[in-house]
């Protein structure tokens, strides 16, 4: 079963100026998709981050492949 990451991602306009981040943190999602991104692997993040879960990982993910899958391309005429 895939994570919901609504339960795990909020954005509030008081931290990091509204970017998403992990609920109770000020590790936004972009931070950690840029950790994966750059080869970190779970348990590296894991132990550098020791408040983060796994979950908390999938979470990061689940968004941004939602985010991408409602993500809509307009075509500009020249």
């Amino acid at each position: 079963m895939a994570v919901n990451w609504r339960e795990r991602v909020e954005e509030k306009a008081e931290v990091l100026g509204g970017k998403p981040v992990i609920k109770g943190s000020r590790l936004s999602v972009e931070f950690l998709l840029g950790l994966m991104a750059a080869g970190w692997e779970q348990p590296e993040i894991l132990e550098n981050y020791p408040g983060l879960t796994r979950d908390d990982l999938l979470a990061c993910l689940q968004y941004a492949k939602e985010l991408l899958e409602t993500e809509q391309l307009v075509t500009l005429s020249a």
